[in-house]
């Protein structure tokens, strides 16, 4: 059986794939030396597993998003109970347990760590960290996914990073996306908010809060001013802004 074949034709959610390989970017070279294939611009691999009853066919594109199927190699088709939540009995729990210890042995030694998910939020943060020496701090593991950056001097927040579904701040539209709160002057939200790609605040007092999209709609230099801005005012008011 060819390793490149019609068999990306994905109509399933990759919630596997999603799960372990989420805030993590992949090393080409790296991938290269473990032994995937490069065509098209995509990077590629296949591999037996679980006493080879099983094989798993990856693919990596440039933006590092992880697709995998699993086929049974006895009769080529794939493996569809791996992608059944509940309900699975011992041994398809079994073989997904072999499938994920493949992903994460790929992502422990092809992949690079992130703090967040897109490329803009994750730009901004490396910015922010070098300006201010603010890491992002991750408050809640029931929501590992927002993260704060606070003002060292004064312990106040100066800027949010969360994900959210883009119909909470921009109206008949879905989709997971990351946003970015700052605080800012009343006066300057209400002026910003006649403008495109600015929003009322997620999650915050809409008084003096902001929200951007990290999707690049918003130019990095421009989010950093506001960042700026916010910095300054948490050196003033009540801890935490809120």
């Amino acid at each position: 059986m060819p390793l490149f074949g019609a068999y990306f034709l994905y109509n399933y959610f990759m919630i596997i794939e999603d799960k372990i390989f989420k805030k993590h970017s992949a090393d080409f070279n790296k991938l290269k030396r473990y032994g995937f294939i490069e065509k098209n611009k995509e990077f590629l691999i296949e591999k037996t597993f679980f006493n080879d009853e099983f094989r798993m066919v990856l693919k990596i594109d440039k933006n590092s998003k992880v697709q995998g199927k699993v086929f049974d190699v006895e009769n080529n088709d794939e493996f569809l109970p791996l992608r059944i939540e509940n309900n699975e009995g011992a041994y398809v729990a079994a073989v997904k347990e072999e499938y994920k210890k493949l992903l994460e042995d790929i992502k422990d030694k092809c992949f690079i760590k992130r703090y967040f998910i897109y490329p803009q939020s994750n730009r901004i943060t490396n910015k922010i960290i070098e300006k201010y020496n603010s890491m992002p701090e991750f408050l809640w593991e029931k929501y590992d996914d927002t993260g704060i950056f606070r003002n060292k001097n004064t312990q106040k927040w100066y800027g949010i990073i969360m994900d959210v579904d883009r119909s909470k701040i921009q109206e008949n539209k879905k989709g997971l996306i990351e946003v970015l709160n700052v605080k800012l002057e009343p006066n300057k939200i209400e002026k910003l908010l006649q403008e495109n790609n600015f929003y009322k605040a997620y999650h915050m007092n809409k008084k003096y809060w902001l929200s951007v999209i990290l999707d690049d709609s918003v130019e990095d230099d421009i989010i950093m001013n506001l960042i700026d801005e916010s910095y300054i005012l948490s050196n003033k008011g009540k801890r935490n802004g809120k």
